[in-house]
């Protein structure tokens, strides 16, 4: 067996494909007041601390008392928010996470809470974003409040996302919109053809294949490719104006985008703000968690055995082509001796 072989094995066996998903809990609250007592403490010295603390747990006591007279009322205005981050890459891979971050908060949060998901994404493929979507519409449907923050980017697919939000917050430089689809592909036909290389493709049903890599496109294969984009078009202006329905959708899915400020005036965002600014506005009177799940690392990522197998199966990759020629001299040598 060769080294690159054996290598290959200890890649597979630290890189198991079934880690189980952990999740991690941060509460926003309790993080941000240390952070503002350690600020404190830093400029104004551990006596100042000390009075904000008392004049902050006397606050806190007449919440309470305030709270214990009017429990309903304080009931309807305390729900809780929780974040979700979600970086979106062409194939929506961070749905894998996403899906077990809702399903947690389907079986724990109360109907009212508040879901806040920041949402950072280009778009990428149908499929992959339109399960991205359908996940987002699970917390609607239990009952759920749904808000989502781009500071960035959310277009195309990532729009398809931020449009089932009950509301929908930007930076004023974001970039929203793109509700369009668009495929392209080289051709090689054309080369393959006059290097007297022949292509055979065999197929059963009518458009099991229209255009292709390899083959030569014909005006009938371009027709029903871009009848399919279309299609797709229609399901993707649909969706949209399902659950943005006050929104101009023939006005806006042109495959154009926007900047918060025009998207605002188009009505494709509700409201311009950061994510930060809208988050540090709900910690106020709202007990705020962010929730992050991540593939549990394996023992021997966790001791680094993982990287460092995968650096020298790098530099075996890089070095095997001169190996194989020096090889290969060295037998043919052999022989004419």
């Amino acid at each position: 067996m060769t080294s690159l072989s054996i290598l290959g094995i200890i890649i597979m066996l630290f890189h198991s494909p079934k880690n189980p998903i952990e999740l991690k809990i941060l509460h926003l609250n309790e993080a941000q007041k240390q952070r503002r007592e350690d600020l404190m403490e830093a400029t104004q010295g551990k006596d100042a601390l000390k009075q904000f603390k008392k004049a902050m747990a006397k606050k806190a006591k007449k919440a309470l008392k305030a709270k214990s007279k009017n429990k309903k009322k304080e009931a309807d205005t305390k729900a809780q928010v929780f974040v979700l981050d979600f970086d979106g890459d062409i194939k929506a891979t961070a749905v894998k996470h996403l899906r077990e971050e809702i399903s947690t908060l389907i079986s724990a949060a109360n109907k009212g809470d508040e879901v806040v998901v920041r949402l950072e994404s280009g778009g990428g493929l149908v499929h992959g974003y339109g399960l991205a979507a359908a996940q987002l519409v699970r917390l609607k449907e239990a009952g759920l409040k749904l808000t989502v923050c781009v500071d960035k980017v959310a277009a195309s697919g990532g729009y398809m996302m931020a449009c089932v939000a009950d509301k929908i917050i930007a930076a004023p430089f974001a970039v929203i919109g793109s509700i369009g689809v668009v495929s392209q592909l080289p051709n090689f036909h054309k080369w393959l053809k006059n290097h007297d290389v022949d292509y055979e493709m065999f197929t059963a049903g009518d458009y099991k294949r229209t255009v292709t890599v390899f083959g030569e496109n014909d005006a009938e294969d371009r027709a029903k490719y871009q009848e399919e984009l279309e299609q797709t078009h229609e399901l993707f202006k649909h969706f949209v104006n399902t659950y943005r329905p006050e929104l101009d959708v023939a006005k806006v899915a042109t495959g154009e985008h926007w900047y918060g400020e025009d998207a605002l005036k188009l009505n494709l965002v509700d409201n311009l703000q950061t994510s930060d600014s809208y988050i540090l506005a709900r910690l106020e009177d709202n007990e705020v968690y962010a929730l992050h799940s991540r593939q549990k690392p394996t023992l021997a990522e966790k001791l680094g055995l993982s990287q460092a197998a995968e650096a020298t199966l790098n530099i075996v990759v890089d070095k095997l082509p001169d190996a194989l020629a020096r090889f290969d001299l060295d037998s043919r040598l052999n022989i004419l001796k």
